[in-house]
């Protein structure tokens, strides 16, 4: 068993973007490095990796356009993320796809970014930073999530192309 989850990658021009942002120096926030942005369409927990890239490879998964913005917010007390929208009938398609394997999160999909951690309610300058553009999922990621004292280390197991509608 493996932590897995399903993800859309940010293109290049975007990762530039949020790395761009006006960040502030401070011992409580913890940005994400660029290499672990994405949008996570489906966290499914331990499960046979195999298990997964089989219900996704029969999938039928349309294309997105993901929209930043407006701004960048806080989610949870301790996320501070760039919401997305146009990703939802591709999440839940992966939804769907996936539904008999993994964790089920009672909770609706909410497209975002998660670009950095803080202490629960400690204070980031960077919210509420303006932050536009859009950018195409033509492929969607099986992604294993390994857990380090230092930060999790992501490996993306296989990929699934999005096709249009």
């Amino acid at each position: 068993m493996t932590r897995l989850f399903v993800a859309a990658w940010p293109d290049a021009e975007t990762v530039e973007q949020l790395s761009s942002l006006d960040w502030p120096v401070a011992p409580d926030i913890r940005r994400v490095p660029d290499r672990n942005l994405h949008i996570t369409l489906r966290f499914l927990g331990d499960v046979d990796p195999r298990a997964a890239t089989d219900l996704l490879s029969t999938a039928t998964l349309p294309v997105a356009t993901a929209t930043l913005g407006p701004s960048v917010e806080r989610l949870d007390g301790r996320q501070i993320v760039v919401p997305v929208a146009g990703v939802d009938p591709l999440a839940a398609a992966v939804r769907s796809a996936t539904a008999a394997i993994g964790q089920h999160d009672p909770r609706p999909f909410r497209g975002h970014i998660t670009i950095a951690r803080t202490r629960r309610g400690g204070p980031s300058t960077i919210v509420e930073a303006p932050v536009l553009g859009t950018f195409t999922i033509a492929e969607v990621a099986l992604v294993a999530s390994d857990l380090q004292p230092t930060g999790a280390v992501y490996s993306t197991l296989a990929t699934f192309s999005t096709t249009p509608r």
